[in-house]
């Protein structure tokens, strides 16, 4: 994929973000991953999302040594980038405030597969992390988040869309930056209807697993023939 073109790609996934409700101010960030070149294009750090342009964009490498751009990168980048180095299938990360999936990770709660929507997305409940010590805190902090998600995601039988991180918010992750952004719409969504549904009705069971399975696989793995080949 050629730089700018990649440059493009990501500012439309974070203004994405700004078009579904799911960031305030100058909080979140996308990115997106060339695996050709190794070249991370990220969000620039405290930027209004009405002055983003292309060539605002940030360029690392895998390492986050800044290639192009006079901007500094998002905070979040360390983050992003242990997911980018930890799974190669990964090509875009999208983390939001939003304020559903937000209440759930300052809960500290997974959010359970209580309908198919959930189902559609997510083969399990939307783990959390573990907290981070205070140690992990006052050290490489950003660094330390990602390697929670991943000390989190090694524990799972499958790679999940989206985690939750405890007290902090969602990070979201796809096929490229676009992807990204999708899953943390359908997150919040799902995270939504799920605070909503236990207000109404607290013993509200689980989705019956034959149930979440069959919706999961029509869209995930071999078997899956929602949408078109």
């Amino acid at each position: 994929m050629r730089l700018l073109e990649l440059r493009c790609a990501v500012l439309e996934a974070n203004l994405e973000l700004v078009r579904q409700g799911l960031v305030l101010h100058t909080f979140g960030n996308a990115s997106g991953v060339d695996r050709a070149s190794g070249v991370v294009i990220i969000k620039p750090s405290g930027v209004a999302y009405n002055a983003l342009t292309p060539e605002a964009m940030v360029a690392t490498d895998l390492d986050g040594r800044v290639l192009e751009g006079a901007l500094r990168p998002s905070s979040d980048l360390p983050t992003h980038l242990r997911l980018y180095r930890r799974f190669p299938a990964i090509g875009g990360v999208a983390h939001t405030h939003s304020e559903f999936a937000t209440t759930w990770a300052q809960a500290g709660r997974a959010i359970p597969c209580l309908g198919t929507t959930h189902a559609d997305y997510f083969a399990g409940p939307v783990p959390v992390t573990d907290a981070l010590s205070a140690d992990q805190i006052a050290g490489a902090y950003e660094d330390e988040t990602g390697a929670a998600i991943c000390a989190l995601l090694a524990t799972l039988d499958a790679l999940p869309p989206a985690v939750l991180v405890r007290g902090h918010g969602p990070f979201c992750w796809g096929r490229d930056a676009a992807e990204a952004a999708h899953i943390a719409a359908a997150l919040e969504s799902i995270a939504k209807m799920a605070y909503q549904t236990l207000q109404l009705a607290a013993d509200a069971p689980p989705l019956a697993p034959a149930l979440h399975q069959r919706h999961y696989r029509r869209k995930h793995g071999k078997t899956a023939y929602y949408g078109q080949p």
